[in-house]
């Protein structure tokens, strides 16, 4: 099971030389990826009351694409979006933007999607929030062309490109598409569409439940449901470093292929905060660093 942190988005702040450092002592502890979360833009809560999404106009967001494009020059590690809200983005962009980022990494890329939750950020890049699962299902098809065939032409619900086509095309020819899935339509689309999934759920009967779904889906559109990866992730607590291991355990047990640990949220300050919790974690989880 290889070990990843989450790019602590909401508390990392502005300032590039931590960013840079974070990224490099990560690698240094022994981790293998570092996976980011997106938003474009947060909502006015004032304008859009009473909100109760988790993040609003005040929470600050690094854009995972152009955040990559600086990492994949000062570090090693597999980039991971976990996820990108694929469907409020324009597919051929979203296509170009990740070929550019796993060429720059060597093809240390994974490109997670998922729908997202915010109907106000849709609206602002002009994309229609009610159609998003079936577009995603689209886009994902078209991506995997733009990125095996020099020349495209596609003419589906959502998009039309009419012989055209990236270049230069990324190393990885597909990239691996993941998805974040926390209901029976997502974890079915896993099963047909995916190389891999990010579960919302914790090991145990929920996550047998999803499995089962994503497994049944996989062999109905005729896919081997045991090449598929699936992405757990432990929070860094109050509850002490046994928790920690003993959650990792359940995830590995369960058959997870990869794990990320996450420390936003948990009142850890800056940079220096978030470097010395995974510290600990790296020892505790026993990585090579």
């Amino acid at each position: 099971m290889r070990i990843g942190v989450v790019f602590p988005q909401t508390e990392i702040g502005a300032d590039v030389g931590a960013v840079r450092a974070y990224a490099e002592r990560v690698e240094e502890l022994g981790f293998t990826h570092v996976l980011v979360y997106d938003h474009v833009v947060g909502a006015d809560a004032a304008v859009h009351a009473p909100w109760t999404g988790p993040y609003d106009v005040h929470t600050a967001f690094h854009e995972p694409m152009v955040l990559f494009g600086y990492l994949a020059a000062v570090t090693s590690l597999e980039l991971v979006t976990g996820i990108i809200i694929l469907p409020q983005r324009q597919t051929v962009l979203a296509a170009k933007q990740a070929a550019e980022v796993d060429l720059l990494t060597g093809g240390r890329f994974r490109f997670g999607v998922g729908l997202g939750w915010n109907a106000v950020e849709y609206e602002a890049l002009g994309k229609d929030f009610s159609k998003r699962g079936r577009r995603m299902e689209e886009q994902i098809s078209l991506l995997r062309r733009l990125w095996t065939e020099q020349t495209v032409t596609f003419e589906g619900t959502y998009d039309r490109v009419i012989g055209a086509g990236l270049a230069p095309l990324p190393v990885q020819r597909p990239i691996p598409v993941w998805i974040g899935a926390q209901s029976k339509p997502a974890y079915e689309r896993v099963g047909r569409l995916a190389d891999g999934w990010f579960p919302q759920v914790p090991p145990g009967p929920r996550l047998e439940e999803a499995r089962a779904i994503v497994e049944a889906a996989a062999a109905e559109a005729g896919r081997d449901p045991s090449t598929l990866g699936i992405e757990g992730r432990v929070s860094w607590g109050d509850d002490g470093d046994g928790k920690l291991v003993e959650q990792a355990g359940r995830w590995r047990d369960a058959g997870a292929t990869h794990l990320s640990v996450n420390t936003m949220g948990a009142g850890l300050g800056g940079v220096g905060g978030h470097l010395a919790a995974l510290a600990v974690a790296a020892e505790v989880l026993q990585l090579a660093g």
